[in-house]
């Protein structure tokens, strides 16, 4: 079945210019790609902003189409959804490999450093372009949830409900993966400082292969994988080269990856993602409903962390539920597995319904 289509897909430039950064710099125009379907106008349920994860786009039904559509819990027929592709990513936003006006060239690496602030931030000025001004509720997992909870807290009058599934500040375990990721694309002779002619494949496709072991869980690898050798025929007994199923898969995954992301747009997110905190001042802002997910297997984002963050929230009256989906899928659980993401999202909607 093909995806829902947005019934509105534009560009949308900030009145901001320059766009000043948290980190101390400017960029001087923004363009953000959004994607609407329903509409804001006349949707009896109002708007949800769903923000995409890494790799996202604002096309929300490509990626969550398991509970986005008719019948489903971001039903278009009750809300207007919204997605906004984030600052610094390569899907229509501005990014690193959009161009500089300043210079006429693709910003590269001199893209500036930017953090979930300031996509949010860009998101709400965006938002009032296209004439909405509150917010029923900003929906996200991963790095998207961390962008709702920085709604909850940066604009606390604006929306009713911040759900975020498998998103807290990251570990040391997930900096350090993080960190990994980006040697691996800083290191590949190609990655030419940020200003390369074609993509640093190499090491974009070994950054990618790092995340997929993040995302997925022991489980799920031993089930599908085992110590199977590659499907290839190849016989990892048998010399250096030779491949078990699993580094099969992995490689798989990281040479698609290079074809439809880019490498700086993925040390800019990877950095903003390292770079989100939440002090107990900040969360006591919040007084949107919070609803914070968890996954069982996950070991990027902890169950036991997110937990904890509910916990936090509550210590500082902010009301925050929080429910734990069982998945083997690990931090994609959120992706992989609809029918248990879709009742959480249809109860937490039910709780601002008037």
């Amino acid at each position: 079945m093909d995806a829902l289509e947005p019934a509105i897909e534009r560009d949308v430039a900030l009145d901001e210019r320059p766009f000043r950064l948290e980190g101390g710099g400017e960029l001087p125009e923004v363009t953000l790609r959004c994607a609407i379907y329903g509409c804001p106008e006349t949707a009896p349920g109002g708007v949800i902003l769903v923000c995409h994860a890494l790799t996202g786009s604002a096309r929300v039904a490509d990626w969550w189409a398991g509970v986005t559509g008719p019948g489903r819990p971001l039903d278009p027929t009750r809300y207007a959804i919204i997605g906004v592709n984030v600052l610094g990513s390569c899907y229509g936003s501005t990014g690193p490999s959009a161009i500089n006006p300043a210079t006429g060239r693709p910003y590269g690496g001199r893209f500036p450093l930017v953090t979930i602030g300031d996509m949010t931030r860009a998101q709400r000025l965006a938002l009032r372009s296209l004439g909405v001004a509150r917010l029923t509720a900003v929906i996200g997992g991963s790095i998207g949830g961390m962008q709702a909870l920085r709604w909850a807290t940066d604009f606390p009058d604006d929306l009713d409900l911040c759900v975020a599934i498998g998103a807290t500040p990251l570990p040391a375990l997930g900096l350090a993966l993080n960190h990994l990721q980006r040697q691996a694309i800083m290191q590949d002779p190609a990655w030419q400082s940020g200003d390369y002619a074609a993509q640093p494949a190499a090491g974009l496709s070994l950054a990618r292969a790092i995340a997929m072991c993040s995302y997925k869980s022991a489980a799920l690898f031993d089930k599908r994988f085992g110590r199977r050798p590659n499907r290839s025929g190849e016989d990892p007994r048998r010399s250096l080269a030779g491949r078990y199923d699993v580094a099969g898969y992995l490689d798989h995954q990281g040479e698609k990856f290079f074809r439809r992301f880019d490498a700086n747009s993925y040390l800019a997110l990877s950095k903003a993602m390292d770079v989100f905190d939440l002090s107990d001042a900040e969360l006591a802002r919040i007084r949107a409903r919070a609803h914070l997910v968890g996954l069982s297997s996950d070991w990027l984002f902890p169950a036991a962390g997110v937990r904890a963050l509910a916990e936090r929230l509550r210590a500082v009256n902010v009301s925050a539920q929080y429910d734990e989906i069982l998945t083997d899928h690990g931090h994609d659980g959120f992706l992989a597995e609809p029918d248990a993401v879709a009742p959480l999202l249809s109860a937490a909607l039910e709780t601002i319904r008037s």
